[in-house]
């Protein structure tokens, strides 16, 4: 068991890495509770799916136009002071809109001015954190902290939605007061990553403009198939499959007629399930097999997803809820735990930041597939997006594969050790 567990957690052996660690805690922590609350206000406030969708529009339209900037910042400027500032600015946005709703003074386009100032704030946030890693462990570590850091979501995702749950059937906290824990904890994870190195720009950073950093990080990406596969799977089963974060409060309400404290359960025991995948990605991350498993993970999460439409009752939910979970963290995590193994160091912020971009879109694509609910009704939805979520992965994984992908990938993956811990990969 004691060398299970040193196989699971080794990166945490690196003290700088477990501060980053700490500070993604309680970022992902304020971020979990809010999607609950901010997802049970919308849809209190106006009844429709399309208001689901709505807010997600509003998050993911920013980082699809900042996206790619973030990643340019992140390896050109010094990522503590990047992370600290934009932490900070999601705090106050997130204080002013709990200010609004505790006055009485909510409205729904409220809701949507802060999700695009959530979303631009979280546009730097993720490309910096992801390339952070880089420089607190080792290569051979990589992989594992970059699971581990899809630990910590999870790990909050159980006790924040039903955190978020709870508070919001309580009247003297409510929705208002949900936002006042996020707020804290935003500013907790700002404070906390000031114990972090400055986190410096590659030495060469300010010989090119950052228009041609884009442009480099484009054609690194687009020359190198692995990658360039790993990221195209990862856009078609966030886009397709991921919203399906975004109707939990309608699932729980108008599928399975529970109340908030069935909302938070649904998303808790999702989350169960997706820290239990984790832990079981952050063992074997770095095996030699793991590129090729990632595409079943891909296909398997469709089948769940389907699987949550046609759930005959809530008992069955939450068990599909448990797969959903699980298979979409799996698939995830290890999708960026090997997207980060092929990576040349100086390029990780801008592949992080076009790879990041599938989250945007899914905010884009949450309104239709919206829409399309209030249509058509939320199962028949949910069908269709599991469905297709297999459908693109098998085809992208064939035609990847036809394109040369497959070789692109292998080599790079073969040279790691199958036990990093006996091969020194505790960090420093």
């Amino acid at each position: 068991m004691k060398r299970y567990f040193a196989r699971t957690f080794y990166s945490l052996d690196s003290r700088q890495y477990r501060v980053l660690f700490t500070g993604t805690v309680f970022s992902f922590l304020g971020m979990q509770m809010q999607v609950i609350a901010r997802g049970f206000l919308a849809y209190d406030l106006t009844g429709k799916n399309s208001a689901l969708g709505g807010v997600m529009l509003a998050f993911g339209l920013p980082q699809l136009i900042l996206g790619l900037w973030g990643g340019v910042l992140a390896d050109r400027l010094q990522k503590r002071r990047l992370l600290v500032v934009t932490h900070a600015l999601v705090a106050v946005n997130s204080l002013w809109l709990a200010v609004m709703i505790e006055l009485g003074m909510v409205e729904y386009w409220m809701l949507l001015a802060a999700g695009v100032v959530q979303g631009a704030g979280f546009a730097f946030i993720g490309p910096a954190r992801q390339a952070f890693i880089s420089d607190l462990v080792g290569k051979e570590a990589i992989g594992n902290a970059v699971v581990l850091q899809q630990l910590s979501m999870n790990s909050t995702r159980v006790i924040g939605p039903s955190l978020a749950g709870a508070f919001i059937a309580i009247s003297f906290i409510g929705v208002g007061g949900v936002y006042m824990v996020t707020t804290l904890g935003f500013i907790i994870a700002a404070v906390t990553m000031l114990r972090l190195p400055p986190g410096m720009p590659r030495a060469n950073a300010a010989d090119r403009s950052p228009l041609a950093d884009m442009r480099d990080g484009l054609s690194y990406v687009r020359h190198r198939p692995g990658i360039a596969l790993l990221i195209s799977i990862s856009f078609a089963v966030v886009m397709i499959g991921f919203p399906y974060q975004s109707f939990l409060p309608s699932i729980a309400k108008s599928q399975f007629q529970v109340a908030s404290s069935g909302l938070g359960l649904l998303s808790s025991v999702g989350a169960v399930g997706a820290v239990g995948a984790t832990i079981v990605v952050a063992t074997y991350a770095s095996h030699p097999r793991a590129f090729f498993y990632q595409p079943f993970l891909g296909i398997g999460f469709g089948v769940a997803v389907v699987g949550l439409g046609l759930a005959p009752n809530f008992p069955a939910g939450l068990l599909m809820m448990v797969l959903v979970g699980g298979l979409a963290s799996a698939f995830q995590s290890l999708n960026n735990a090997l997207t980060m193994s092929l990576c040349d160091s100086e390029y990780t912020g801008r592949v992080q930041s076009i790879s990041m971009l599938s989250w945007s879109l899914f905010g884009l694509v949450a309104l239709p597939l919206g829409m399309l609910a209030d249509a058509i009704g939320l199962r028949e939805t949910l069908v269709i997006m599991g469905a297709g979520c297999v459908l693109s992965v098998a085809v992208l994984e064939l035609v990847g594969r036809a394109l040369g992908a497959s070789e692109d990938r292998r080599p790079r993956i073969a040279g790691v050790d199958l036990d990093p811990v006996e091969a020194g990969g505790g960090g420093s």
